[in-house]
């Protein structure tokens, strides 16, 4: 009798632990979390989004329709993010996803993270390909040094 009431005590004070871990308030944001960029104000219509390529652990390109790339931000590095197969996207009460009001979603092995997008910026193609550049994703290009070309009467004379 003495060891079924233990074990039933043993039980209930486990699952205490457990209810009480899952109750307590996690870390309060920082005021980085909040943190827009004015430079990025673009806005991205979610049902739009065709593909994503991962610059870093804080920056992605993402493709819309029309191939129009937008250079997305982080506000914190999400350091699942380089790794993962599958991301999206969270918006409050819209379809758009514009800075400080949306969040990227990274599914990695610990779960899903939510992240507030800092900056959304569209892209000119001159643009894009200099992000590739910046973030190792491409080589530039070697522009071929020409060889001096011989011209007629250039030839250098010596004076005595």
């Amino acid at each position: 009798m003495v060891r079924k009431v233990f074990v039933k005590q043993l039980f209930i004070i486990g699952l205490s632990s457990g209810l009480l871990a899952c109750a307590s308030p996690g870390e309060a944001p920082s005021s980085d979390d909040f943190e827009v960029s004015s430079d990025g104000s673009d806005c991205i219509f979610e049902g739009t989004i065709r593909d994503y390529r991962v610059l870093d652990e804080s920056n992605l390109i993402v493709t819309a329709s029309g191939r129009q790339k937008y250079h997305i931000e982080l506000n914190r590095p999400a350091y699942g993010l380089v790794s993962t197969w599958q991301i999206g996207f969270s918006s409050r009460g819209s379809s758009r996803i514009c800075p400080g009001f949306s969040e990227l979603i990274v599914d990695d092995s610990f779960g899903p993270e939510a992240i507030r997008i800092r900056s959304i910026r569209k892209l000119v193609p001159e643009e894009y390909e200099d992000l590739l550049i910046r973030y190792g994703k491409k080589e530039p290009e070697v522009e071929q040094t020409r060889e001096p070309e011989e011209v007629e009467g250039a030839e250098v004379e010596e004076l005595d």
